[in-house]
């Protein structure tokens, strides 16, 4: 990727420039908006921990943004380069794209310094407890307070590692499963969880695509059959994403880019495919049946419909921005377009879906998870048997009707399977996901076409954020 300009503003300034620009055009009073904008508190700890015979220091952070709601919620990432700004303004991130979706938590964001590949599994366990450790005894890990979650470099298993340790050191806690979400099912975690922003992403662009004058905008037309899609990270987003866009809706993803470059097929490529041979080499390099170069921002500028940046933030920035091509853009990724970029693309007539809305699939089905562990009973548990009973009646009196008519009208036998199944859990995870991102579109599209001095849906998308975390202030008393 091409070197961000000197010029260019941080991650942090980005998300403070994209606030500055939603509230300009909101009646907020200025003590109220400086508030919300600011970040509430930031735990910066050094921990030491023993590893080959020597001890090694590390720097996590855990920052807080917002409690207009608690418990505050966001994730943690292991990286090399996370540092107090970033976790900052991923915190604020988080704030706003809770409140955008309606899941009743405030923003948090957490993060520790290392490079999860230069560890092993046994001494990335011991560094999690003790990070675990340094927060929970703050209650920065908390079911009621803080609600950590995975992130970039970790996963279910460090989740499962982080909700042991607050187990063993809150005993008595009967909700000791819920002051982390992103669980392995067997450690109380939730179905659906794993592939939730991926799923989530998906369901924005049909929820878009459901709008002929949206898409209009974009330039484009019908639906998201046979559309080109270049997507940059075949991590855990990037590849159910583009998973779920290809098997599900007929989309043709044509480019991919990866740390070691990109693969570009106009035909499409098989996401499958290229995830197992990214797995089993580490890289893109070598995979057979598509072009490689080594030059992945060159493929971030293919002409292709919809462009879906899903790992880093700040990788369409002032360099490239002016040669992006896609007329649509989802961010996948936190941040991935800077303010800077982002006044380009508008500039350009691209449309762009925002990080606030189009990555909430992650948070929405950690609240459920939440609520699972709170109640202490899988979803579709106490229904599911009872709504295949009630179904089975319908259909006892429609065989009656069948055989009374004969020739005359025939029940589908595959209906008849369908109809008796009753929603499992991922059934059900799913039926919310889509039920909360539809409905979070079409409160930002109603700002959006609804006030002509809103001309794009991440100002839209700020504006219905920030007025609810201001009625949330409101109601406390602020």
């Amino acid at each position: 990727m091409s070197a961000a300009p000197a010029n260019e503003p941080t991650f942090r300034e980005s998300v403070d420039l994209m606030f500055n620009r939603a509230v300009a055009l909101m009646d907020l009073p200025p003590g109220l908006e400086e508030k919300i904008r600011v970040c509430n508190a930031t735990y910066t700890v050094r921990f030491g921990v023993r590893l080959r015979g020597q001890i090694h220091t590390f720097t996590g952070y855990r920052s807080v943004h917002s409690e207009h709601m608690e418990p505050v919620k966001g994730g943690i990432r292991f990286a090399s380069a996370v540092n107090q700004d970033e976790v900052e303004a991923l915190a604020a991130l988080m704030t706003y794209k809770c409140a955008l979706v309606e899941t009743p938590f405030g923003g948090s964001k957490g993060g520790l310094c290392l490079n999860p590949r230069d560890y092993d599994e046994y001494e990335l366990e011991q560094i999690t407890r003790r990070f675990a450790y340094e927060l929970a005894k703050r209650d920065l890990i908390h079911p009621s307070q803080n609600v950590p979650a995975p992130d970039m470099g970790t996963s279910e298993r460090e989740m499962a590692w982080i909700a042991d340790q607050y187990a063993r050191m809150n005993t008595t806690d009967i909700n000791a499963r819920a002051c982390v979400t992103g669980k392995p099912l067997n450690a109380g975690g939730i179905a659906g969880r794993v592939e939730a922003t991926g799923r989530g992403v998906q369901y924005a662009l049909r929820e878009f695509f459901r709008h002929p004058e949206d898409v209009a905008v974009a330039g484009l037309s019908g639906d998201l059959q046979g559309k080109r899609i270049v997507v940059q990270g075949l991590g855990n987003v990037g590849y159910h994403a583009a998973k779920f866009l290809s098997e599900g809706d007929g989309a043709k993803i044509t480019g991919i880019i990866e740390r070691d470059g990109a693969l570009y097929d106009p035909d499409g490529l098989n996401v499958e495919k290229v995830r197992e041979w990214l797995i089993r080499h580490g890289g893109l390099k070598g995979y057979p049946d598509a072009n490689h170069t080594a030059e992945g921002g060159a493929v971030l500028e293919h002409e292709c419909d919809i462009l879906i940046p899903a790992a880093l933030e700040g990788v369409i920035n002032l360099s490239n921005a002016h040669r992006i091509q896609a007329p649509l853009i989802i961010e996948a990724a936190n941040g991935p377009i800077t303010a800077g970029a982002d006044d380009i693309l508008r500039a350009a007539g691209k449309v762009i879906i925002p990080d606030l809305y189009a990555n909430a699939g992650g948070v929405t089905v950690s609240y459920f998870e939440w609520v699972k562990n709170l109640s202490h009973i899988r979803f579709g548990r106490l229904q599911r048997r009872q709504e295949e009973a009630r179904h089975e009646l319908v259909l006892r009196e429609l065989e009656r009707l069948d055989e009374a008519l004969g020739d005359a009208w025939n029940i589908d036998p595959g209906f008849k399977e369908k109809y008796l199944k009753g929603a499992d859990e991922l059934e059900l995870v799913r039926s919310g996901l889509d039920d909360t991102m539809r409905t979070a579109y079409q409160s930002m599209r109603e700002v959006w076409h609804g006030r002509e001095d809103v001309t794009d849906l991440r100002t839209a998308g700020f504006i219905v954020a920030i007025d609810r975390v201001a009625s949330s202030y409101r109601a406390k008393g602020l």
